[in-house]
C-alpha cells in the first residue's frame, strides 16, 4: 500500500521527468530519477515481508473497575533473515492501540506489554491483531491480520457491605429437606448402601432389621437462601416525577427528556451502573459469609453462586456484561421469580420505579422470608414508594448506599 508520503514521491519523480524532458533540463531528470529510484527501493524493501508469530495474553482476563489489567504480546521471528521493524496493532473495545517491535534477529522474540482500560465496566473484545511493516522513508506500508481474539471482563467495583438481613443464621442442626445437598452433618433420614458410602455411616440396628445394608443420609440443613433481582429496565434510572411513565411506555424527566434522547442515555448509565454495583456487592457479601445467592435480572439473566466459593464468578461475569433495555419488563417479571419452597431472602435494586412496579414488590413480598428493596438515584423531597413489611432504602448513588445499608441493616 502506498503511503501518502509515496504518492507525492512518486508524483514528484513524474513531474520532474516531463519537465525535464519537456524543457530539456537535466538536472530536472536528474531529481526525476532520483526520485523514481527511491520509490523503486521502497518497493525491494518491502518484497522482505515479515515471518512471525503473535501470541496475545490479558492478564488478568477478569478485574474489577479500576483494576489493572495488561495485555501481553510475543512476537517471535520464524523466518532466517532479520525481521525490518514492525508495528502490531491491537483493538481493544473498538480503540486503536499501537506496539512498536524492533528488529529481530532469526528465531528472535520480543514480549511487549501494553495498559488495557478498566475504567468502565463491561465485556470489551481485544483484537484482532494486525502487522504492519513500513520502509524507512515511509512510502509504502503493508499490513496483514491475524485472527486471534481475546475478552477481557470488568465487573463492577465492589463494596464493603454486609450481607441481605435473613432474620436468622445458618444452623447447622436446622430443619432438612430431601432437596437438600448431600455431605452435611444434619441427620435427614436412612436409605439403602451404595456402593461408595462411607462404612462409617451404616446403621447396623437398622440393617438388622431390614436384612440389607442401611446408611445415614446427611445432609446440608435448610438454610437462608439469597435472591438478588437486579432491575434492568431503563425506565426506573430516569429522572422523572415520581416514576412516571411516558405514554409511549419510555421514561421522561420533568423537561420531557426520553431514554431515546442523549440526556436520558446518560441519566441511564450513571445510575444504572450504580445499581449494578450494588447487586454486584450484594452477592459477594453472601458469599463471603457462606450464603448460596442466585442473581437474576429482569430481563431474564441468571447466575448462580453456591456458599464456600473463593469469589461469585458466575455472577460477576453476568453482571460485567448486563445492560438496561427499553424493552425490559422490569419490575414486572419479579411474579416470574416466586420459589416454590420458603426461606429465600429476596434483594431488589432498582432505580425509582413507577408506583404499579412498586406494587408488583408487595404482591409476591409474603412469598419470601425477607425482602430488601435498594432504589439509587434519589431526589432529596421526592421519597421512593413505600413497600409494606420490605426494608426499603432509597439512596443517590452506590457510595451513599455503603453507609446508609451497613447503618441500616447493623442494626
Amino acid at each position: 500500500m502506498i503511503t501518502r508520503s509515496g504518492a507525492t514521491m512518486i508524483v514528484a519523480a513524474a513531474v520532474l521527468l516531463v519537465a525535464g524532458i519537456l524543457l530539456d533540463y537535466p538536472e530536472l531528470i536528474v531529481l526525476g530519477l532520483g526520485a523514481a529510484t527511491v520509490v523503486a527501493a521502497a518497493a525491494g524493501w518491502m518484497l522482505a515481508r515479515p515471518e512471525v508469530t503473535i501470541e496475545r495474553e490479558i492478564r488478568p482476563d477478569r478485574v474489577a473497575e479500576g483494576g489493572m489489567a495488561r495485555g501481553v504480546l510475543v512476537v517471535t521471528n520464524t523466518a532466517r533473515r532479520r525481521s525490518p521493524p514492525m508495528v502490531v496493532g491491537e483493538s481493544v473495545g473498538g480503540q486503536p492501540v499501537g506496539i512498536t517491535v524492533a528488529s529481530l534477529p532469526p528465531g528472535g522474540c520480543q514480549q511487549a506489554e501494553y495498559q488495557l482500560p478498566t475504567a468502565q465496566r463491561g465485556v470489551f473484545e481485544v483484537g484482532p491483531l494486525t502487522l504492519g511493516h513500513a520502509d524507512p522513508l515511509r512510502l509504502m506500508h503493508l499490513r496483514r491480520g491475524f485472527p486471534s481474539r481475546s475478552v477481557l471482563r470488568v465487573y463492577p467495583k465492589l463494596l464493603p457491605v454486609v450481607p441481605l438481613p435473613t432474620g436468622g443464621s445458618p444452623d447447622l442442626d436446622g430443619p432438612t429437606t430431601a432437596a437438600a445437598a448431600p455431605g452435611g452433618v444434619a441427620f435427614h433420614g436412612l436409605r439403602d448402601y451404595v456402593r461408595g458410602d462411607d462404612l462409617r455411616l451404616i446403621h447396623w440396628r437398622s440393617t438388622a432389621r431390614a436384612g440389607k445394608f442401611m446408611v445415614r443420609h446427611n445432609v446440608v440443613p435448610r438454610e437462608p437462601r439469597m435472591l438478588v433481582v437486579l432491575d434492568t429496565s431503563a425506565a426506573p434510572y430516569l429522572d422523572a416525577p415520581n416514576g412516571g411513565r411516558a405514554n409511549d411506555g419510555r421514561r421522561g424527566d420533568g423537561d420531557g427528556h426520553s431514554a431515546g434522547d442523549g440526556r436520558g442515555q446518560g441519566q441511564v448509565h450513571g445510575r444504572f451502573e450504580d445499581a449494578v454495583r450494588i447487586a454486584a456487592s450484594l452477592a459477594a457479601a453472601a458469599v463471603t459469609h457462606g450464603f448460596p445467592v442466585e442473581v437474576h435480572t429482569t430481563g431474564g439473566q441468571r447466575a448462580v453462586a453456591q456458599r464456600g466459593e473463593g469469589a461469585p464468578m458466575a455472577v460477576l461475569d453476568l453482571l460485567a456484561g448486563v445492560e438496561a433495555g427499553a424493552d425490559d419488563p422490569g419490575l414486572t417479571a419479579l411474579a416470574g421469580m416466586v420459589p416454590r419452597d420458603g426461606g429465600v431472602v429476596l434483594g431488589i435494586v432498582t432505580g425509582q420505579p413507577a408506583a404499579a412496579a412498586a406494587a408488583t414488590v408487595s404482591a409476591v413480598r409474603p412469598r419470601f422470608a425477607m425482602v430488601t428493596l435498594v432504589q439509587v438515584g434519589a431526589t432529596p423531597g421526592r421519597p421512593g414508594p413505600a413497600v409494606r413489611g420490605a426494608l426499603v432504602l432509597n439512596v443517590r448513588t452506590s457510595e451513599d448506599f455503603v453507609a446508609a445499608w451497613n447503618t441500616r441493616v447493623a442494626r
